[in-house]
C-alpha cells in the first residue's frame, strides 16, 4: 500500500482497492443507519458480530437440546474440551506457547486470581506500579489487593505519571521509577495499552526492568489482544489477562484470556486458588481431596468451561486465523496513519492527537482531545451513523479495527468533521 496520502475520496477507494483484508468486512454484521451500514469504529469497546457465530451459537444449543449432559463427551466440540479449543489461536495472537494460555472467566477476575498467585509482600517488598490513569478496574484491582494483605493502598501502590504538560508516558520515566524502587517493588503491573490515550507501552523493557530489580511483571492486555501482535513468551512476562470481546469480537461479556509463563505454568507447586476444571484431568473425576492442577496454563482454571461465553469467540477466532494477525497490524498501522494524515488537514479545528504519533507506540486507536465541542462532535457523528466514543473531558476515541473497517470509513469520518466544525 502506498505511504503518500491524499485527502480525497478516491484516493481513500483505491486503498481499499489495494486492501487484500477489505472482504473481511462482508463478513460481519453492522448495526443499520438509515438503512445502510453504519461506520463503527468503537472495536476498542466491542467488537462486532462475525456473521458465523449464530450457526456456531446454534450448533451449542442443539447439542444441549439433543444430548444434555452426554454433551460434554459426545457434543460436535464435546465440552469437557472446551477451552482448549482457543488456545492455538490465542497463542499465536498474544506470543505464548500453547501450554501458557487458556480462557476463563473476565478480564478483572482473572486479574485478581493471578495477583494473589504473584503478589507476594514482604515487609521490605511489598510495592506495585502502575501507571497513572490505568482503566478503573485495574486500579480498584491493585486497591483491594493491597487491603486483602491488611496493607494500606497509599503505601503500596506506585503510580507512575507523564511528565508535567505531557500526556503520554515517556519509556525512560518509567524505566527510571523502577530502578529508583529497587529494593521496596514486588510487582509491575501495567495496562498493555493506556485505554484513554491509546499509548502502547514497551512490554519488553518494562518485563526487562522489572526482573533485574526482582519483581515479577504482568500486564492487563484488554485493549493490545488482537490489536498489535505481541511476544509474551519471548520477552519474559510472568503474566497476563484480557478480555476478548474488543478487537477479538468474543461478544458483551465474553469469556476473558490468562496467559502464565511457562516457568510458572508448568509448575504444579506456583500457588493459586484452586478449582475442579483446574484440577488434573486423570484423576479429576476420582472426586478426591487434595488439589493437583494441571501442569499448564489451564491449571488456573476454576470452574466449568462457560461454553455459551465461549462459542462466540471461537467462531470469530476462525476469522482471525485466516486474516493473520501480522497482516491485520499491517493494515492497522496504515489505517491509523491515513487518519492522522486527514486530521492534519483540519487546522480551523481546536483540538490535538494525544496518541503517540510513533505508529510502534499505538494500535488501532487514536484519542482526539478538543478542546471545545468535543461531546457536540461526538453526538454529530453518532447522528450521521459514524459510531465512534467520548471520555471526559473532550477526548473522542477513533478506533478504525483492520478486520472490518475501511479506508473509505476513515476518508468519510474526516470529511464528516470538516464540513460541519
Amino acid at each position: 500500500m502506498s505511504t503518500h496520502f491524499d485527502n480525497t475520496l478516491q484516493f481513500a477507494q483505491q486503498l481499499d482497492t489495494a486492501d487484500q483484508l477489505y472482504s473481511f468486512k462482508q463478513q460481519f454484521h453492522f448495526p443499520q443507519y438509515n438503512g445502510k451500514d453504519v461506520i463503527y469504529f468503537c472495536g476498542n469497546s466491542l467488537g462486532l458480530q462475525a456473521k458465523n457465530i449464530q450457526a456456531a451459537v446454534q450448533q451449542e444449543l442443539d447439542d444441549w437440546k439433543n444430548l444434555a449432559i452426554l454433551g460434554f463427551g459426545k457434543a460436535k466440540n464435546p465440552w469437557l474440551y472446551y477451552q482448549e479449543y482457543l488456545k492455538k489461536s490465542l497463542s499465536r495472537i498474544v506470543g505464548a506457547k500453547e501450554n501458557e494460555v487458556t480462557v476463563m472467566n473476565t478480564l478483572t477476575v482473572n486479574l485478581h486470581l493471578l495477583l494473589l498467585s504473584f503478589y507476594k509482600p514482604t515487609k521490605e517488598r511489598f510495592k506495585i506500579m502502575m501507571e497513572a490513569g490505568a482503566f478503573p478496574s485495574d486500579q480498584y484491582a491493585i486497591e483491594t489487593l493491597a487491603k486483602h494483605f491488611g496493607l494500606n493502598p497509599d503505601d503500596v501502590i506506585i503510580e507512575i505519571a507523564p511528565r508535567e504538560g505531557e500526556k503520554i508516558l515517556r519509556t525512560e520515566d518509567i524505566l527510571s521509577s523502577i530502578q529508583q524502587h529497587t529494593e521496596s517493588i514486588a510487582v509491575v503491573m501495567f495496562g498493555g495499552m493506556n485505554y484513554y490515550t491509546g499509548q502502547l507501552f514497551n512490554m519488553q523493557k518494562i518485563t526487562e526492568a522489572a526482573h533485574h530489580v526482582g519483581a515479577v511483571c504482568g500486564f492487563d492486555l484488554a485493549h493490545v489482544a488482537g490489536n498489535i501482535p505481541i511476544q509474551l513468551h519471548d520477552w519474559n512476562v510472568d503474566f497476563a489477562c484480557w478480555c476478548n470481546y474488543k478487537y477479538l469480537n468474543g461478544g458483551p461479556g465474553a469469556v476473558g484470556g490468562l496467559y502464565v509463563h511457562e516457568k510458572y505454568s508448568s509448575d504444579i507447586d506456583t500457588p493459586r486458588l484452586g478449582g475442579w476444571w483446574g484440577n488434573e484431568e486423570s484423576i479429576r473425576f476420582k472426586m478426591e481431596k487434595g488439589f493437583i492442577p494441571k501442569a499448564n496454563a489451564s491449571g488456573w482454571n476454576i470452574s466449568t468451561a462457560q461454553v455459551m461465553n465461549t462459542v462466540a469467540l471461537k467462531a470469530a477466532l476462525e476469522i482471525f486465523d485466516a486474516a493473520g494477525i501480522e497482516n491485520l497490524r499491517k493494515k492497522s498501522i496504515q489505517l491509523t496513519n491515513y487518519l492522522e494524515f486527514l486530521l492534519n488537514q483540519l487546522t480551523h479545528i481546536d483540538f490535538e492527537i494525544i496518541t503517540p504519533s510513533n505508529p510502534e507506540e499505538r494500535g488501532a486507536q487514536l484519542s482526539l482531545y478538543f478542546k471545545q465541542k468535543g461531546k457536540e462532535i461526538h453526538d454529530k457523528m453518532i447522528e450521521n451513523g459514524i459510531i465512534i466514543d467520548y471520555r471526559e473531558p473532550g477526548v473522542i476515541r477513533v478506533a478504525p479495527a483492520p478486520l472490518y473497517c475501511s479506508f473509505e470509513d476513515v476518508y468519510r469520518f474526516y470529511n464528516l468533521l470538516n464540513s460541519n466544525f
